[in-house]
C-alpha cells in the first residue's frame, strides 16, 4: 500500500491488482503520535454505505507506507474520529 498525497490517492495491490483509492480525509491523533488517512476504493457494504478504510502512516518519510491499525486502543480511537466525522456530514 502507497500514499500520493500530492494526487490524493492510495494505491493498493490486492490478489495482483492495482486499485486506486480516493483519499477523504487525513488527520493527526496527539493520543499515538500517528498520522492516519481515511481513504475509500468505492465498493459499498451491505448495509449501503460506501466502504471507508483508515491506515497510520508516517509524513516525514519521503515514500508513504501505510500501517495496518491492529491495536485495540488505537482502533477505538480511530472509531471516535470516525463518527465525529459522520455526525459532521449529517448535521
Amino acid at each position: 500500500m502507497n500514499l500520493d498525497l500530492e494526487n490524493e490517492k492510495v494505491i493498493l495491490e490486492k490478489d495482483g491488482k492495482v486499485i486506486d483509492c480516493d483519499i477523504l480525509f487525513t488527520f493527526d491523533s496527539e493520543e499515538t503520535m500517528k498520522s492516519y488517512v481515511g481513504y475509500t476504493d468505492h465498493s459499498i457494504a451491505p448495509n449501503g454505505r460506501k466502504n471507508i478504510y483508515v491506515s497510520a502512516y508516517n509524513p516525514f518519510n519521503t515514500v508513504f507506507e501505510l500501517e495496518n491499525i491492529t491495536n485495540r486502543k488505537e482502533l477505538a480511537m480511530v472509531n471516535r474520529v470516525l463518527q465525529e466525522l459522520d455526525e459532521q456530514a449529517n448535521a
